[in-house]
């Protein structure tokens, strides 16, 4: 499993530097891990060239096979432990699920949804799934989770939502970025630049909403790849941002040196909590009472 997600990395990176950072390694393990599948499965996956690599016709058949596999194994801890015994499974993206709690009004203080739930339900075990941008409805669709806390927009057949807020969004950048002095952004100010891109299959609604350039940038999964990827690259990223701007004027960013800017011309995010529709399991239902206030 360790070698297929090895080898995923580079081929959506199409690059071997770029691969061992996304997975916070060197590069020499990395490409003997690649050499090491290749001669496991007597087949030339990645075809080398100055600019970086490209996937042979073997490679892209074993791409699409080791992401199946990927998800399929991604999904066996929360429902060994459904079947374990009672209990609700929370899927989330990034750390939504921690603002949710910071902002939700039945208790004060950041965990109050975590708060809120145990009260009522003192006995219910819950596991809280953390899941790539690969999925924006965050494992319902997959059956990895009973409920969701996630951003739209997503294709929302046969999952049913309920808004918590929506909030404006606005670019990320660099805090030494030529733009981040700027009060305010268009998306033709950025037509320019280079944007994330997202896995092959990730929801379209969720692509194009969250990715608006035509310049290609790195492929990014989560979070603190988005971030790590504007601070060391320079790479332009879309983020939701609640907070008043400071005593410069400017947002502050996820992380230090970073700077959120508000985009004018961008519908607002939807945070939302999603089940399948259909689940009448009571659990989820309180779940989505106090998520929403």
């Amino acid at each position: 499993m360790r070698l297929l997600r090895y080898f995923v990395a580079v081929a959506e990176e199409r690059h071997f530097g770029r691969a061992a950072a996304r997975l916070h390694m060197t590069q020499p393990p990395l490409t003997r891990a690649v050499q090491r599948l290749e001669a496991d499965l007597g087949a030339v996956l990645l075809d080398r060239t100055p600019a970086g690599v490209v996937l042979t016709t073997a490679g892209a058949a074993l791409y699409d096979e080791a992401l199946a596999l990927l998800a399929h194994a991604d999904r066996i801890p929360a429902r060994v432990a459904a079947a374990a015994g009672s209990g609700l499974t929370v899927g989330t993206l990034g750390d939504s699920i921690e603002r949710v709690g910071s902002a939700a009004g039945s208790a004060a203080g950041p965990g109050s949804l975590a708060v809120a739930f145990r009260r009522r339900h003192p006995g219910v075990a819950v596991r809280v799934v953390e899941v790539d941008f690969t999925d924006p409805t965050a494992g319902l669709r997959a059956g990895m989770v009973d409920v969701a806390v996630t951003r739209g927009p997503f294709d929302r057949t046969g999952i049913s939502t309920r808004l918590i807020r929506s909030e404006p969004v606005g670019v990320v950048l660099r805090s030494d970025d030529p733009l981040a002095g700027r009060a305010e952004l268009r998306a033709a100010d950025l037509a320019d630049r280079r944007w994330f891109r997202f896995p092959e299959g990730t929801d379209a609604l969720w692509s194009s909403y969250w990715s608006l350039g035509t310049q290609e940038g790195p492929v990014v999964r989560t979070v603190h790849e988005c971030i790590r990827a504007v601070l060391w690259d320079g790479i332009v990223g879309l983020a939701p941002f609640g907070g008043a701007p400071g005593p410069d004027g400017h947002i502050a960013g996820p992380a230090e040196g970073l700077t959120i800017v508000p985009l004018l011309d961008m519908a607002p995010s939807p945070l939302l909590v999603a089940w399948r529709s259909g689940d009448a399991n009571p659990l989820l239902r309180s779940f989505v009472e106090l998520a929403v206030g």
